[in-house]
């Protein structure tokens, strides 16, 4: 892996464990009348997609488990129709394919730094 995917994979790292934490202890009621938390929450979405959208056609080829193109459209999405976006499929993205893809990027860290010891 080079440099830069490693530096965005890192950053993705932080922003979904940034992300899990700015919803933990919340239920959907309390994270629909946060406006804050939305508004943190989907900038953290963005951010994520950012760095998505500046990783390696190599290693997006790699790691083709990885819903990487569903990631970067919701990061459109949130970018430039954010009164579009439905909070109820924030929160599910959030609760649930946050956590996942938390554990997608470390193992993909963890993969290329054994790959590297080799």
């Amino acid at each position: 892996m080079n440099e830069r995917d490693e530096s965005h994979l890192l950053n993705m790292k932080d922003s979904l464990e940034i992300l899990i934490g700015l919803v933990d202890g919340y239920d959907f009621h309390q994270f629909l009348s946060d406006e804050r938390t939305k508004l943190a929450v989907s900038m953290s979405l963005i951010k994520i997609g950012e760095s998505v959208k500046s990783l390696s056609q190599d290693l997006k080829q790699t790691y083709s488990d990885v819903q990487w193109v569903s990631i970067s459209n919701l990061r459109s999405i949130a970018a430039h129709n954010y009164e579009g976006l439905r909070m109820e499929r924030v929160w599910e993205i959030t609760t649930e394919d946050v956590p996942q893809l938390l554990q997608q990027v470390k193992g993909i860290l963890h993969a290329e730094e054994s790959e590297v010891e080799k």
